[in-house]
């Protein structure tokens, strides 16, 4: 599938509101996958999405890092790759598609062809504006969010986040810049480089033992865990196809112990590691679905990965059980002194209900109504961060544009959806599992 880029700082939550474009189907939210299918309807739906699957690994040719993940027949690829269109035959090929989905849908009345196609509608509208993208065409911030993750984005002003900042000012008290004395208390929570391996390790096992107890695993399933340098990002999963996933850490920066649960469950379980063995086992393989073979970067399933995964930590460590396993597991493991009181952990939640003015940042600077150094000295000041991870958030941004929503509005949707009505622990885990084995559309989170 796609690539999952967890940023180095919290994600935003709750940080803005959302349009989204009609219904194209599943009014009511996310509806029990049909098994009945139309000979004819199933034929039509399979001749686009082999046409999708070409069509998206021609795009791949034109721009690294377009295509995050592809586990089909090598053929096509190297097919792909040997002789691709230019990106204007691409973009016209990409609006025939369009018109053909559409005619299909038309003529589909079984509920499962119809979420099909409007999940191949949505994957091909972003492809549209991506080609544009490619070609020179610049969207505003809200409008490039829509079209390539199919919602648009209200963003709070900054001052908004300003009494967030005075909570933060009770709880690191003290001489100086607010941002360098969080930086200095949280720097108190490192993981040694020499104990990042056990860690980690023990992280993610705690993961995956939590979502295992709720989501089937396939059988045979793994990854690998490697630590780079060099990156914008500081964790990024490579699904490699097979149920195997490459897991990279970035150590650019010193790794605080929050990390460790936040990257195991986020790239690992029951973030994107689970979603594409998912999708593979489900869609792909057990329905031969072969557009879940290929994973665009820049469409509306990173809105469904990002926001599935970031939630995620929360529905396998619910409550004060994060902070008990960073207190009891983690932090002797780290070898880092457990604090006597809770100020860590109330800094870290003050800490992430702030983040939502990442997004406003990234919006004014990507639209030009602030430089890159304004940029810089604003995530600073927002943030909380040193001059160096301020740095690494505004080329995160730079690299990966309107991608910044997908984490806190993907997170606050997917939330939305699983909590409503005040469910179970059980149900809340039977509807994440929907969402991550399902062909889901932001659309499909929604409310009646």
């Amino acid at each position: 599938m796609r690539r999952l880029l967890l940023l180095l700082l919290a994600a935003p939550l709750g940080s803005c509101a959302v349009d989204a474009p009609p219904r194209a189907a599943n009014e009511a939210g996310i509806a029990s996958l049909d098994v009945r299918r139309g000979p004819a309807a199933s034929q039509a739906l399979d001749a686009i999405a082999a046409d999708y699957l070409r069509l998206t690994l021609e795009i791949g040719t034109h721009e690294d890092g377009y295509i995050d993940a592809y586990y089909g027949p090598p053929e096509l690829q190297k097919a792909a790759e040997a002789a691709p269109r230019d990106k204007d035959a691409l973009l016209a090929a990409t609006r025939d598609l369009m018109a053909r989905t559409d005619a299909a849908a038309r003529r589909l009345s079984d509920p499962l062809d119809r979420r099909r196609a409007a999940f191949l509608r949505a994957q091909l509208r972003a492809a549209e504006a991506r080609l544009m993208m490619m070609q020179g065409t610049r969207f505003a911030f809200a409008d490039e969010a829509e079209r390539l993750f199919g919602v648009r984005p209200k963003l709070k002003p900054l001052e908004t986040y300003d009494a967030e900042l005075a909570r933060i000012e009770a709880l690191v008290p003290g001489e100086g810049p607010l941002a360098t004395r969080v930086e200095a208390y949280l720097d108190r929570f490192t993981i040694p480089k020499q104990r990042l391996q056990k860690v980690f390790d023990a992280a993610i096992a705690r993961c995956r033992g939590r979502s295992a107890a709720h989501i089937p695993m396939p059988a045979g399933e793994s990854f690998r865990l490697e630590f780079v340098t060099g990156k914008s990002w500081s964790g990024y999963n490579y699904y490699q196809g097979g149920y195997h996933s490459l897991i990279q850490v970035n150590t650019d920066l010193p790794i605080r112990l929050s990390r460790a649960l936040d990257l195991g469950c986020h790239e690992g379980y029951p973030g994107h590691h689970l979603l594409n063995m998912k999708l593979e086992e489900g869609l792909a393989k057990g329905r031969g679905w072969t557009e879940f073979s290929v994973y665009p970067l820049y469409s509306p399933q990173s809105l469904i990965a990002e926001g599935s995964a970031n939630y995620g930590i929360d529905l396998a460590f619910p409550g004060t059980s994060k902070a008990d396993t960073e207190r009891d597991v983690l932090m002797p493991i780290a070898e880092i002194p457990v604090p006597s009181d809770d100020r860590y952990w109330q800094l870290l939640s003050a800490i992430k209900r702030a983040s939502g003015a990442r997004l406003t940042i990234a919006q004014q600077y990507l639209d030009g109504e602030i430089d890159r150094a304004t940029a810089v000295a604003l995530t600073r000041k927002y943030m909380l961060v040193s001059p160096e991870r301020a740095d690494q958030s505004v080329r995160f941004t730079e690299q990966y544009r309107s991608y910044v929503i997908n984490y806190g509005l993907g997170e606050t949707m997917v939330r939305a959806y699983v909590e409503r009505g005040r469910p179970s622990r059980d149900e809340m885990w039977r509807r994440m599992a929907k969402i991550v084995s399902e062909p889901t559309l932001p659309s499909d989170l929604l409310g009646r």
